[in-house]
Order: structure tokens, then C-alpha cells, then sequence
């Protein structure tokens, strides 16, 4: 987006892309499915698994630059970049990043739960179902911690990590579309 758009013209711009949002909350969903589906029992499909997930994630967060404000810009790309980069490592060496991948899924919980959370507070006003988002982040801090237990030593659970962060960032996503579909409801009729 330029710089010499007003924020009427930053909500439009927005707001007409909220098919992207749920588009990719639908293949996040239907990769939560697959995941679920697969045997993974080995080290190394485990952190290819997650590897692709992260860089995917990534991915995902650049397509959310073009819908944010200049605030949260930063923090997709921030986030993007640190997925790409743990994808990458997981990747490059799968073997080292299972030890540390209960670790990592943790604390993506962690922080996407408490993101869910602010976003649904923020917009509570706006949205009518900003309770759901608002479960969503719950549950995901519920889960960091549980993570965060002794379960790492578990290869089947750590697939179930990597399902259930597919799960919630489609969930997440097709908020999001919704959230900005209303939006643009809205806009047109002002």
C-alpha cells in the first residue's frame, strides 16, 4: 500500500481483500485434516512436517501486510521472518530441531493465543463473534502449557501440535475474512 493513502483508503484496500483470508483459512483447515490423517512416526517427517508448516505460516503473515496498518505491519513481518527462518532450520537439520520443537510449538501457542486474545478484545465492539476468537486464544495458551509439560519425548503428540496450530490458524483466518467482509459492508454503507 502507499504511503498517500488516507485511512479510509487503507480500511478499502483492506476490506476488498477478504477473500484472501478465506482462502487461506481453508487450506489451513484442510492441512490440519491431512495432518491428522498421516502416520508420522519418524524424527525426521515430524520436522519436515513442521518445517513446512512454519515456512508456510511465513508466508502467510507477509499476505497479512497487505491488509494491516502501519503498527502491525511490523509485526507480521516480524513474525513472518521468524517463521520462515525456524522453517528453514527445521528443514536443514531435522534431527536437531525435534528436541526443540516441543519448545518452539509452545511458545507459538503462546503467542498466538495472547495475540487471539487482544485482537477479540480490541474488536469486541465491531464484531459480533468476537467471542469465538476469543476461545480460540484460550485454548491456545491452554495448550502452550500443556506443551510446555512433559509430553515432548512424545513423537505422536508433537504431529498433534503441528494439527492443532493448522486447525487454529485456519480458524483464525476465516475470522479474519469475515472481520474484514463486515468491514467492507460497512464501508460501503457510509
Amino acid at each position: 500500500m502507499n504511503d498517500m493513502f488516507g485511512p479510509r483508503e487503507v480500511l478499502e484496500e483492506a476490506a476488498d481483500r477478504w477473500w484472501m483470508f478465506l482462502i487461506t483459512g481453508i487450506a489451513w483447515l484442510v492441512f490440519a485434516l491431512i495432518v491428522f490423517q498421516w502416520d508420522y512416526t519418524t524424527v525426521y517427517a515430524i520436522s519436515i512436517l513442521f518445517g513446512v508448516v512454519a515456512m508456510v505460516a511465513g508466508v502467510n503473515e507477509f499476505f497479512a501486510i497487505s491488509v494491516s496498518t502501519t503498527g502491525w505491519k511490523w509485526m507480521h513481518t516480524i513474525l513472518g521472518v521468524l517463521f520462515v527462518v525456524v522453517g528453514i532450520y527445521a528443514l536443514w537439520n531435522p534431527y536437531d530441531a525435534f528436541s526443540t520443537l516441543a519448545a518452539l510449538v509452545g511458545f507459538f501457542l503462546l503467542i498466538k493465543g495472547v495475540f487471539d486474545i487482544t485482537v477479540a478484545f480490541v474488536t469486541k465492539e465491531e464484531f459480533e463473534l468476537w467471542w469465538l476468537q476469543l476461545v480460540v486464544g484460550l485454548l491456545e495458551i491452554l495448550l502452550a502449557f500443556w506443551v510446555a509439560g512433559n509430553f515432548r519425548k512424545e513423537a505422536i503428540l508433537l504431529v498433534i501440535y503441528v494439527g492443532i496450530i493448522a486447525l487454529a490458524r485456519g480458524i483464525s483466518e476465516i475470522f479474519v475474512a469475515f472481520k474484514l467482509k463486515g468491514l467492507r459492508r460497512r464501508l460501503a454503507a457510509s
